[in-house]
């Protein structure tokens, strides 16, 4: 039966229980743009969802060669039909009137139109004087987690084997470069060793910093479910701010900032002390739990209490559900990568599962979950800190493969030090060494921290910026030359999710204007600049998107992200499929580590590890030493204190993040109708205790301040943990007039105008949650509430008697939950 449902009000739709073990049922959501029927529909085409790491697979509809709506594909194996609210409405980005169409060249300070031409030449006549007089250090490539995988593999190509440079890294360093790292740390290389169906089969869900409900609407959908169903699990929520998900835990941890290991160390120790430890899988698969255990020994739940603000006795609690779980299944995402002692924290979580042998079984298992759509992907096709196929650049051997694979010679391969990390990237760039920066479908002038730095960075004349994307971004607005990229529903490629599943996204409709895909940009740069392999043929031989994934899979042959078993005409019409897929597993891989630890033995793992303290990396004669049989390494870390406390002055800690109906920094779902009325404009969250004590209400215009910068936004008084300030970092200058930044000496609304340029030690990843900030009241308010949502995580204090709405406009979705066959 068909229910009308406002997706807007009601952002994970109707419920369809289902009890423990058994198959999520389906349910199909519809979207399609008002005045357009069914029947007025000319063809679907697939996809997936490009706006978060779900991988929800959709189709778009197509009528009058336009796309007029999305609906969810019923047989895929991870959403079963549905779709958030996202994926039901961004679509409608890609049809905005003030997409790029032409390049864009700048003279005389402005920016005006040119031809492909034109703006091609320029990049390759810098980038050969470049090479010619300062060498491949002096270029760099800054991407996202938004492309495709052939998209990634080709950049990562001409970049490492073309131009010869390290500098390559991606957004995803601001999001999941801590994921990546704590399982290179843990198993010796990337890849999750869990999957979302483990959700069907968990008696135990732990979200540690992971506000599922807004990052990956569609597998809140599935906690829901199972939480309505029969044999429901138990969750326990780690998490400052008074989410969905804390509303439905049974046991809430709401920890200060900064303090995560220290409550990990807590958990660890109760487990280690009541006996609740798998002795037969620790001696079979783990070196290191002696470590562990005494470097836990003296961190109790009261300590801990002390230290992260925490009843000690609610430590206890949660030691308990974790201890005495049949079937542990835990997600982490930033609060824990974006916070003080990111990567030790997140390896915690994998000791957590280690030491009570819960991985690799239906329902136990681990997810180091990504943000975006392909983030995994650029961490496999060595788009960021890696090298392709999870090699290891420390290994020479390693090198010598991909040497082999792309016909270069290894010397070509820049290898003396890690790859560049981006935070390290724009430092170069800063100081005069990087003099030309490549920045693809990222929009660093906001998504980056302490704003007011990079702004002065990207508008250095030493340093010539090229700028690929779909809008007039605040990084665009600074660039020397803009390439007007085609994007999802217009290009075609694959993207893999944040369980290794492997989708196909075809090409619905034909880009606006000029506008080309990135694959086509970056083969026309590659076929310009001319690079060459050793037998002095094209060293990029493919030239479209199929070609580009075959060459890729036989990158990936042999290593843990092995893709030989794929094909397009394998994902096309079907559900996605999980990596490794090859001759041992031709249906794809639902969960790794079933039988032990696979590629953790010192000539094949991607990583020989780090000090998890101070991110000094080992070599492989202590890895082989700490770790000769290739076990799972169980790493162990003391909690320090974060860098940046509260004092007088700043007496508040800030924190940033995500709202359920944005994305990254609003270029698409500020363009969707729907999305932005729900949450329009910036806000800043305060405990109700906080708000009293300084004098303001809901609605006051108030002033975030820190040691860096300010913003401005309207107050929403919530039940968040005292002390904390919580702001959305989704808003920019793009749509306010204000250019690239905050107009004169006002403060702006982006939240990384506040933020500190520092990072984890291990992964690099920036710690957006560290600051310490002052609150000030700037004018009285009207009475009218703040701009933010009343369904999700800043719902207002006492949200009982909140409307159940938001404030945007209502717009209605189908969702269907009889048989498959009603997607047809």
């Amino acid at each position: 039966m068909d229910a009308s449902v406002d997706r807007i009000a009601q952002p994970w739709g109707s419920r369809t229980p289902y009890g423990r073990h058994e198959r999520w049922p389906t349910r199909v959501d519809t979207y399609l743009e008002p005045g357009v029927g069914p029947d007025q529909v000319r063809r679907w085409v697939q996809t997936a969802s490009v706006l978060h790491s779900d991988g929800d697979a959709m189709d778009i509809a197509v009528a009058d060669g336009r796309m007029a709506g999305v609906r969810g594909r019923a047989g895929d194996r991870v959403n079963h039909g549905r779709l958030g609210p996202k994926d039901l409405f961004g679509w409608q980005a890609n049809a905005s009137r003030d997409r790029l169409t032409r390049p864009l060249l700048r003279e005389r300070g402005h920016l005006v139109e040119c031809d492909w031409d034109t703006a091609m030449e320029l990049i390759a006549d810098r980038s050969r004087k470049l090479l010619a007089e300062r060498g491949p250090g002096s270029i760099g490539f800054y991407t996202s987690g938004q492309l495709y995988l052939e998209e990634y593999y080709t950049l990562a190509v001409l970049a490492r084997a073309g131009i010869g440079t390290n500098h390559l890294d991606g957004n995803t360093r601001l999001c999941t470069a801590t994921a990546a790292e704590a399982l290179k740390e843990s198993f010796g290389c990337d890849g999750q060793p869990g999957s979302f169906d483990d959700i069907d089969h968990a008696d135990v869900i732990a979200l540690f910093g992971h506000n599922v409900a807004e990052t990956q609407p569609v597998q809140w959908m599935r906690v829901l479910d199972r939480l309505d169903g029969a044999d429901p699990p138990r969750l326990l929520c780690v998490d400052p701010r008074p989410t969905p998900v804390t509303r439905r835990a049974a046991v809430h941890l709401a920890p200060r900032l900064g303090t995560n290991l220290a409550l990990l160390n807590a958990l660890l120790h109760e487990i280690i002390r009541t006996g609740r430890v798998d002795r037969d899988y620790l001696t079979a698969h783990t070196v290191g739990f002696e470590e562990l255990a005494s470097r836990v020994a003296e961190c109790t739940p009261r300590w801990a209490a002390r230290i992260c603000d925490v009843p000690a006795a609610s430590i206890e609690e949660a030691a308990e559900l974790l201890g005495t779980a049949d079937r542990l299944l835990s997600t982490v995402l930033q609060g824990v990568y974006q916070s003080h002692q990111a990567t030790a924290t997140a390896v915690q979580i994998n000791n957590l599962h280690l030491i009570r042998g819960m991985l690799g079984r239906p329902g136990a298992g681990v997810l180091q979950m990504n943000g975006q759509p392909s983030a995994q992907n650029t961490r496999e096709c060595g788009a960021d800190g890696d090298l392709p196929g999870f090699r290891n650049w420390q290994n020479d051997d390693h090198v010598a493969d991909l040497a082999r694979v792309w016909n270069v010679d290894p010397g070509t391969l820049a290898h003396h030090a890690p790859p560049t990390h981006a935070m390290q990237m724009f430092r170069h760039a800063e100081q005069g060494s990087i003099r030309m920066l490549w920045i693809s479908g990222t929009n660093p002038a906001v998504s980056l921290p302490e704003l007011s730095r990079i702004r002065s960075t990207l508008a250095q004349d030493r340093l010539f910026v090229v700028v690929q994307d779909l809008f007039r971004t605040e990084t665009a607005q600074l660039a020397d030359v803009v390439l007007p990229a085609a994007t999802w529903g217009e290009k075609t490629g694959t993207l893999t999710n944040a369980d290794r599943t492997v989708h196909l996204c075809d090409k619905a409709v034909e880009p606006p204007g000029e506008a080309r895909p990135d694959l086509d940009i970056f083969l026309d740069y590659a076929a310009r600049m001319d690079f060459r392999d050793r037998n002095g043929r094209s060293l990029i031989g493919w030239h479209d998107p199929e070609s580009a994934f075959e060459a890729w899979k036989a990158c990936s042959a042999g290593r843990p992200c092995d893709y030989t078993g794929l094909a397009y005409d394998a994902l096309r019409g079907g559900s996605g499929i999980q990596w490794p897929c090859n001759e041992e597993s031709p249906d794809g891989t639902p969960r790794l580590y079933t039988e032990g630890i696979s590629w953790a033995r010192p000539d094949l793992c991607e990583s020989y590890g780090k000090d998890l303290v101070t991110g000094a990396a080992d070599d492989e004669a202590a890895y082989r030493a700490l770790n000769p049989e290739g076990k799972a390494v169980i790493r162990a870390a003391d909690y320090l204190p974060p860098r940046e406390l509260p004092d007088e002055r700043y007496p508040f800690q800030l924190t940033t993040g995500r709202t359920l109906y944005h994305f990254h920094t609003r270029t698409k779902t500020a363009r969707a109708p729907q999305l932005n009325a729900a949450a329009p404009d910036v806000w800043v969250e305060a405990a109700a205790g906080d708000a009293e004590a300084l004098g303001l209400a809901e609605g006051d215009l108030v002033e975030v301040t820190t040691p860096r910068g300010a913003l401005r936004g309207r107050l929403r008084v919530t039940d968040i943990r005292p002390g904390l300030l919580f702001v959305p970092f989704h808003f920019g200058y793009w749509d306010t007039g204000g250019g690239h930044g905050p107009d004169g000496d006002t403060p702006g609304r982006a939240a990384n105008e506040t933020t500190v340029t520092d990072w984890d030690p291990a992964s690099k990843q920036p710690l957006f949650k560290t600051a310490a900030a002052a609150l000030r009241l700037v004018e009285r308010g009207d009475g009218s509430p703040a701009p933010a949502p009343t369904t999700t995580a800043s719902a207002p204090s006492r949200a009982d008697t909140a409307p159940p709405t938001t404030g945007g406009t209502t717009a209605l979705a189908v969702s269907r939950t009889d048989r498959p066959e009603a997607a047809r």
